[in-house]
């Protein structure tokens, strides 16, 4: 399997992407008045559920478990959406645009974890979505909602394109790191598309 040189910054983008899904799960719990347990447990289940749901699918030990840095990050990210909830508020356009590029890296990093442990490149990419979005759904669920995936709105799809993409752009004669920064591309622009343009699917109507 190639080594990528832009993967060398795991620990780097782990931190960065917990930070800011845990600040998205503090949010959503002080939205929901919860007290600052709950918020710690809704931010936790953001930020590392589904990287923690992937590791048990490969029969690995989930990362914040072997190290706590990722622990004391999400406890930061809480302190520190509790003390300055107000300030961040008004940055939620921007936390949106971390929360896409949260889940366009975690997406080929979840997928390239996969594809070194021998992963089927399908397998690969059901996991790469998998470290993506279930720490949302987890959160959705915790909260007494839909979770984001099941509704119209196009989020998971664009971790699917951009993965996909991914996938074939390792077969082509391309540098190192070229794929993972292209698919990252993709994810993060029909995600922002979706959202500015309102694309959305239809939604299913029963039968009566």
């Amino acid at each position: 399997m190639p080594e990528l040189p832009p993967l060398a910054l795991i620990p780097a983008i782990d931190i960065i992407g917990t930070f800011v899904f845990a600040i998205s799960g503090t949010l959503t719990a002080a939205d929901k008045k919860l007290d600052p347990f709950g918020a710690s447990v809704i931010a936790f289940a953001t930020a590392l559920g589904g990287g923690t749901v992937r590791d048990l699918l490969l029969n690995l030990r989930p990362v914040w478990i072997q190290e706590e840095r990722l622990l004391i990050t999400v406890f930061i990210s809480v302190l520190i959406t509790l003390l300055f909830r107000k300030e961040i508020g008004r940055f939620r356009k921007t936390m949106f645009l971390f929360d896409t590029v949260g889940i366009a890296l975690f997406t080929i990093l979840g997928m390239e974890k996969a594809l070194r442990l021998g992963v089927p490149p399908l397998i690969a990419l059901v996991m790469g979505v998998v470290t993506a979005v279930f720490g949302g759904v987890v959160r959705d669920i915790l909260c007494n909602e839909i979770p984001l995936i099941f509704r119209r709105e196009i989020y998971a799809t664009a971790c699917l394109v951009g993965g996909a993409g991914y996938l074939l752009m390792r077969l082509a004669p391309v540098p190192p790191g070229v794929p993972v920064w292209v698919a990252v591309g993709i994810i993060i622009l029909i995600r922002v598309l979706a959202v500015r343009l309102k694309w959305a699917f239809p939604n299913l109507k029963s039968e009566e």
